[in-house]
């Protein structure tokens, strides 16, 4: 879930007011809840659904995560429930703290089906990077897996999988396709004017009079918008063909 009720992480990611409310609010923890056991009740006998991941990413690292992280395991743990009252087969993938990369906030697995899954963009490409994920895997004798990564050089991918793979955890690189870039496997053209989209959705909206004054001409935004639609698709994209191979894609 990428934007849970009242915000999980606090910050863009999670479409919150900047502040990871689901951690205070009762309301919104509950809903959280029922959205997951209506999606459970919908998918419980579809076998082409590997699990459920919970929350993307929760609680961002600028906030007082003593106070926040001992909150994210019984949230968990209030969802599953919910999820086990009509759906008692499919996985439950949790997600650690701090952009899925704190474990120290989880104890022994309360779920006879859990997977675990860790985020990592950037790190030097060595043992200490998934170590703390190894020995928490090894631990509790769980399956664990790299949910995201990527958006990096060609030869960063092909050393970070190949040590992913040593320690016989299974990865997922993102994105597919992404705007004039070698560090996905498909690039879409730019559309012409698509700056003046994203200088508009960053621009100062203190007031309706600056946002009248920032927004560009509306032909032009729907021109941009429709010539995106035509560039993503896949006959139209760029493939790359160096970031295939360093995923070892043939």
């Amino acid at each position: 879930m990428h934007a849970a009720p009242g915000g999980q992480t606090g910050d863009n990611i999670d479409d919150s007011f900047g502040y990871p409310f689901l951690f205070e609010n009762a309301e919104d923890q509950e809903l959280t809840a029922k959205i997951w056991g209506k999606l459970a009740t919908r998918y419980r006998n579809e076998p082409t659904i590997l699990g459920y991941d919970l929350l993307n990413e929760p609680i961002a690292h600028y906030f007082d995560i003593d106070y926040f992280n001992p909150k994210l395991e019984p949230l968990y743990k209030k969802i599953t429930a919910e999820i086990r009252k009509t759906d008692k087969n499919h996985i439950i993938i949790l997600g650690g703290a701090q952009w899925n990369s704190n474990f120290h906030i989880f104890g022994e697995p309360f779920d006879k089906k859990l997977a675990y899954t860790f985020h990592i963009y950037g790190n030097k490409v060595e043992q200490k990077a998934v170590q703390q994920f190894v020995e928490f895997r090894d631990k509790y004798n769980v399956s664990m897996w790299l949910g995201e990564s990527g958006e990096n050089t060609d030869e960063w991918i092909k050393t970070f999988k190949d040590l992913l793979e040593e320690n016989q955890i299974g990865w997922c690189f993102w994105t597919y396709k992404r705007l004039n870039t070698t560090r996905t496997i498909a690039s879409i053209k730019r559309p012409a004017d698509w700056d003046a989209i994203v200088n508009f959705s960053g621009s100062p909206r203190t007031g309706f009079d600056e946002i009248r004054k920032a927004r560009p001409p509306k032909e032009k935004i729907e021109k941009s918008l429709r010539d995106y639609l035509e560039n993503v698709k896949f006959n139209n994209c760029q493939v790359n063909d160096g970031y295939l191979m360093a995923l070892g894609i043939k």
